[in-house]
Order: structure tokens, then sequence, then C-alpha cells
């Protein structure tokens, strides 16, 4: 791990209860790192995982990093104060959208797995950009692999046993989307994100059978996945 301290930091007011998955996107490594130090980009993050799986810590656990911007989740709209944040290297669906490097997951698993148990972030409560702020951000995209945190039990997984359509209208799906944890002011933009964290092949938006079906198994107490 590398330090490359940012001065884009202030005090946190509420616990830590959330980690928040990003990408960078921007071209490279070095363009990132350089914004998410610069005083006047007012941005930053707790981590950043280049391609390589180096890390380096940008802002300590115990501030308020900036990154989150304008975001709501499950009853919390100052993420950046309840949450550590976590940038990956890759240029984004602006220059280039791209699978995401084994060596940078496999350095992203431990150290995801060090910050949730040392503040006791639930499954629930590992989220990406795009879950947090669907009307402005589609990262980390529909490439992350949120299967390989599932695995560890470290994210949700995708249900896929035992599923049954509720046949909710678009209504009752979208009030059991905000019962789960989104912001639906915006409808389609909140439907996608859902899509793109649980259904990712699909990002067109339509409340269909096979999102409500989802949806309902990750409201359940235990949801059940191939993960």
């Amino acid at each position: 791990m590398i330090d490359t301290p940012s001065p884009n930091f202030d005090e946190r007011r509420l616990p830590v209860s959330m980690l928040v998955l990003h990408y960078t996107g921007m071209i490279d490594a070095a363009s990132a790192i350089a914004r998410l130090t610069d005083p006047e980009a007012k941005v930053s993050a707790h981590y950043l995982v280049a391609e390589d799986g180096q890390i380096v810590r940008m802002v300590d656990e115990t501030k308020r990093a900036w990154h989150a911007g304008k975001s709501y989740w499950r009853g919390i709209d100052d993420i950046n104060s309840a949450s550590v944040g976590i940038e990956l290297v890759n240029p984004g669906h602006e220059f280039g959208y791209r699978p995401f490097a084994e060596a940078q997951i496999d350095a992203l698993v431990p150290l995801v797995s060090e910050i949730v148990q040392r503040h006791g972030i639930t499954r629930g409560n590992v989220v990406g950009h795009s879950d947090i702020a669907p009307a402005r951000k589609q990262d980390p995209g529909e490439l992350f692999p949120w299967n390989r945190l599932a695995k560890v039990r470290l994210a949700l997984p995708r249900p896929t046993r035992n599923l049954m359509d509720p046949h909710w209208s678009d209504a009752g799906f979208l009030l059991a989307l905000q019962r789960f944890g989104y912001e639906i002011a915006d409808t389609l933009a909140a439907t996608v994100a859902f899509q793109r964290r649980f259904r990712p092949e699909l990002l067109d938006g339509t409340i269909d059978g096979e999102c409500r079906s989802i949806l309902l198994a990750l409201l359940l107490p235990k949801p059940q996945g191939d993960d």
C-alpha cells in the first residue's frame, strides 16, 4: 500500500456504515490520482486500486472523503460521512469502459474484507456509486464482478434460486425498490441502476418479471444466489 495523501477531506458527522465502489472514469491512473489530490477539484477517496493491484491510500478512514457527491441510500443522504470510498482505475463509459483486471479485483477483495470487518458494514451496504446516485452515475458499471465479493459474503449475491414473480405494478416495484434502499425520484434511472447492479446483461429500464423476482428475493431475509 502506497500513501498518497489528498487534502480533500473533512470531519465525519456519522459513523461508518457503508462502503462505496467507484471507477475513476479517467484515461489512466496518473490522471485520476492527480485529480483526487488536487485541492481545486474538491474530490477524493479513501483508497484507489490500480489495474496492477497496487493500492493507494489517500484519506484516513477516520476522515470524510469527498467521493459520493449528492447521493442517498437507505435513509442516509450524507453518504460521505457514513462511508468509505474506493476508486478502481478504469477509463469508464466515457473513455473506453473495459473489464476490471484480475490483479485489481484480487487486491480489492481483501481490502473490502478488512474495511467491512473494521466497521461492521453489512453486505447490503456495500454498494456502487450508481446505486446511491442513479440519476448521475454509472460506476463501477455493469462489468464490475460483484459475484467475486458475493462469493466471500462481502456483497449481496444476485438472487437466482426459487425466484417468483410477485406481479407488482410498476408503482409497486418502485415502492419495493425504495424500501430496498434506492432513491426513486427518477424512476427510469433507479430501475436502470438496479439492473446494472443485479441484472447487468439487460439495462433497458423496463420493469419486467425478472426484475420483480430479483427484487422480491433481495427483500427476503437471506437472498440466495449462485455466489
